[in-house]
């Protein structure tokens, strides 16, 4: 059976004060919780939420392909897990456009990954205008097919993330964000075996809140969700958690 997985994305945001926020979430998780928690702050957070998370896991926001060398302003999985990390959100929308990052450059980054023992959290998800064109499907079965090792070897999650609808308010019908995430299911099963596809969680983004939470979740193939603004505090992303859980 597939655990869930409430993921929280904070971005370019959060300084050392902040740390507050996680303990606060921390404190509203009950002990018997069904879902898995993360926050990803920026690299400069992560050792201090690491030190104060409790129950919560800690995770990267992008690392480097290769271990160490000269590689000013990067951080390397290593690094990451040295600073408490257990996971890493891989080919985000925001790193594909603004940092010209490739399929190819993607998959070299889930192996230094998977190298430092961090599990991958890998985005794919369609433009605007490639959704109004009706390309969704397609443009995400190439970011699976480019993106993702040709073997799954340990844990694996893969996160849906519509780039028109992040931050922005708007959010797919509750059937295309089923077709998307069915149609990814089917694809890691032809690729990697149904046994083996059926252990990768799959996460929705795009939008999520606490008023929408529930019925995201009630859609089948949607393990749990990578959140961007609404993980930023305890009292908009705990109601997500208990969405999820519940």
């Amino acid at each position: 059976m597939r655990g869930k997985l409430a993921a929280g994305n904070w971005k370019m945001n959060g300084l050392a004060a902040q740390v507050s926020e996680v303990e606060a979430l921390a404190a509203m998780l009950p002990s018997d919780l069904a879902a898995e928690v993360l926050i990803c702050p920026p690299a400069t957070l992560l050792a201090a939420f690491a030190s104060r998370a409790g129950p919560i896991a800690i995770g990267g926001q992008d690392c480097h392909p290769v271990e160490s060398g000269a590689h000013t302003g990067d951080i390397s999985a290593q690094m990451l897990a040295d600073a408490g990390a257990t996971y890493v959100i891989l080919g985000h929308s925001e790193r594909r456009a603004d940092h010209g990052e490739g399929d190819a450059d993607i998959r070299a980054k889930v192996a230094a990954a998977r190298a430092a023992n961090l599990t991958p959290i890998v985005c794919v998800g369609e433009t605007e205008a490639q959704y109004r064109a009706g390309e969704t499907l397609s443009v995400i079965a190439s970011q699976i097919d480019g993106s993702l090792p040709e073997a799954v070897e340990g844990d694996l999650v893969v996160a849906y993330e519509p780039v028109w609808a992040i931050g922005t308010g708007l959010v797919p019908q509750m059937a295309e964000i089923g077709a998307v995430h069915g149609a990814i299911r089917g694809q890691l099963a032809a690729r990697y075996g149904a046994q083996a596809a059926d252990a990768i969680r799959l996460l929705y983004g795009g939008s999520v809140k606490p008023s929408n939470a529930a019925e995201i979740f009630a859609v089948p193939d949607v393990d749990g969700a990578l959140v961007g603004g609404a993980s930023l505090k305890a009292v908009d992303f705990g109601p997500i958690v208990a969405a999820l859980s519940g």
